[in-house]
């Protein structure tokens, strides 16, 4: 027992300092880029970044709950867009309300993580495979149900305010960004304060030997994923009432961006650790960064080699890290 609490302690320690450097890292990013553009901390600007980071936010929440289990959801995007979608038909075709719209949305995210649950914990398909497959069925139903045609929400301007709305006016910082935060402090006290936050520690540390003591392995990592589903279907909602439209279209490469904010925050791909802060600070670093690249006119196939290229970065400090231990 003592050996363990001090093996606990240590990752405690290493987790906290992985996301101190990660917000010192943001931190030098926001220095250079404002002493390279002038605009980088315009208030427009700044609101610009919080908005990108939203929406990745959200979906890089549900993929710290499936990365710290040991596994990987290649499906948060399309799964996004096929969650926008439902939610535009029930809205606009179906002509109900929004809040219905909101909850068939969420629902439709929900199911497909469940979905991508059962094949892993029951029909033992690999993650990467039941959630690569997940990902053609959201993209390829999300293009079937909208008619391969953007859904506009041009009769529920109630829909747009979800997002791009102001509940608190005297701030000018738009609802999605008071979702997000809202959204990471629940996932935080789900994944700190709770049965299914505990275990899903245990399923990334030791998959055996929490079975070995009588965790019912199948349904928490069903729980898990279908928690992700559930993320990514608020993802969709925001994006859509951002956008103002349902473009089934959009998602795939969002997954990508999720899965770095998560591996940059300091969530290990081989599971058991990981935190909602690092990934927040994260998804903030991936914004940032873009933002501020593309503001410098750095075309944005290079944005993509700068992204990847820190992806590999943190990858590789974690692999480091580990060897430490």
């Amino acid at each position: 027992m003592a050996v363990a609490a001090v093996q606990r302690r240590l990752v405690i320690r290493a987790d906290a300092l992985q996301r101190v450097l990660a917000f010192g890292a943001l931190i030098v990013l926001i220095f250079i880029f404002s002493l390279a553009s002038p605009n980088f901390l315009q208030f427009n600007n700044i609101v610009g970044i919080l908005l990108a980071t939203a929406v990745n936010g959200v979906l890089a929440i549900g993929v710290t709950f499936v990365i710290i289990t040991g596994g990987i959801d290649l499906s948060v995007g399309t799964v996004m867009t096929f969650s926008a979608v439902i939610a535009g038909e029930v809205i606009t075709v179906g002509q109900m309300p929004v809040p219905l719209g909101i909850l068939a949305g969420l629902l439709a995210g929900g199911f497909a993580g469940f979905v991508n649950g059962i094949l892993i914990a029951k029909l033992k398909i690999p993650p990467f495979i039941a959630t690569l497959g997940m990902l053609n069925v959201a993209r390829g139903l999300a293009l079937v149900i909208s008619g391969v045609k953007p859904i506009y929400f041009n009769d529920t301007p109630e829909f747009n305010s979800i997002a791009m709305g102001n509940v608190i006016p005297a701030i000018e910082i738009p609802n999605a960004v008071l979702i997000l935060f809202a959204a990471a402090i629940i996932a935080s006290l789900v994944l700190n304060r709770t049965i299914l936050g505990r275990y899903t520690f245990a399923l990334g540390s030791n998959e055996e030997a929490a079975r070995l003591s009588g965790v019912n392995v199948d349904r928490w990592k069903i729980a898990v994923y279908t928690l992700t589903g559930l993320f990514s279907g608020l993802a969709g909602i925001l994006i859509a009432s951002r956008l103002n439209s349902a473009q089934p279209a959009l998602g795939q490469g969002y997954e990508l961006d999720a899965i770095a904010a998560a591996v940059i925050g300091g969530t290990s791909l081989n599971g058991g650790e990981g935190s909602i802060l690092g990934t927040i600070i994260g998804a903030f670093i991936i914004s940032t960064l873009t933002n501020g690249l593309r503001i410098l006119s750095v075309p944005q196939e290079w944005q993509i080699v700068v992204t990847g290229a820190i992806v590999i970065l943190a990858v590789y400090l974690d692999v480091v890290r580990r060897r430490k231990k």
